[in-house]
């Protein structure tokens, strides 16, 4: 894959697979624009992609905030001359129970705030970033490239509601999405990873966690793209 000189925005790139994704464009010669909530949250992603050799900037968003995801792209595109890529990476977990009950007594329900904010930032943040990010590229003539992060949870996943609905959303946007902008010359490709070992896995219930295979595999560069959503299995 030739990214060089590529200018690649990356939401979530603050750690976990965001990081390590910013890590492997750089080394491959992409300049970086690295998104996350605040601005020194990015410093160690931005330090190892520069000592890679890359142009690296830095913005401070809120992914599921319309004006502040359109004002960050309208400066990228601004800083980089124009954007060639999108990774829309940012993601929550606020795992629970649909109903959490025993003997016929219910001790707690899945909350409504933590169903929305799995969803303002996993599903929200997709659309807002990806239509902000295709805005962008079809203003430019020159076409480009979205990928978004699904999972394996979009199939359906114990005790994540709100996060494989808001995987199996990105899976569809991802389709739409790839019939919708092809016409501008934009690709659009979705991947599903399983469990890798990030912070955010780590921060997983042990219950859930011990559900799993010990052994998770490291964060490392950009997993392989797919050009269709596989089924379910």
């Amino acid at each position: 894959m030739n990214v060089d000189d590529a200018r690649i925005a990356i939401t979530g790139a603050a750690r976990g697979l965001g990081a390590a994704i910013a890590r492997g464009l750089a080394a491959r010669g992409a300049r970086l624009a690295l998104i996350d909530l605040d601005l020194a949250s990015l410093d160690s992603t931005a330090g190892d992609c520069r000592q890679l050799g890359a142009e690296v900037r830095c913005y401070a968003a809120n992914v599921a905030d319309e004006a502040a995801v359109d004002a960050s792209f309208a400066a990228i595109v601004d800083d980089l001359g124009g954007l060639t890529g999108l990774v829309n990476n940012a993601g929550i977990l606020r795992d629970g129970l649909l109903v959490k009950a025993k003997d016929g007594v219910v001790s707690g329900r899945l909350s409504l705030a933590d169903w929305q904010a799995v969803i303002d930032v996993n599903l929200t943040g997709v659309f807002l970033c990806g239509r902000a990010a295709a805005t962008e590229m079809i203003r430019s003539g020159h076409g480009g490239t979205i990928i978004n992060m699904s999972s394996i949870s979009r199939c359906g996943n114990f005790g994540q509601s709100n996060y494989s609905a808001a995987k199996a959303g990105v899976a569809a946007l991802t389709t739409v999405w790839s019939k919708e902008l092809a016409r501008y010359g934009i690709r659009v490709n979705a991947i599903a990873p399983g469990f890798v070992r990030t912070e955010m896995v780590a921060a997983m219930k042990p219950e859930a966690l011990n559900a799993c295979r010990p052994e998770f595999p490291r964060a490392a560069y950009v997993p392989r793209k797919r050009s269709h959503t596989p089924a379910c299995t």
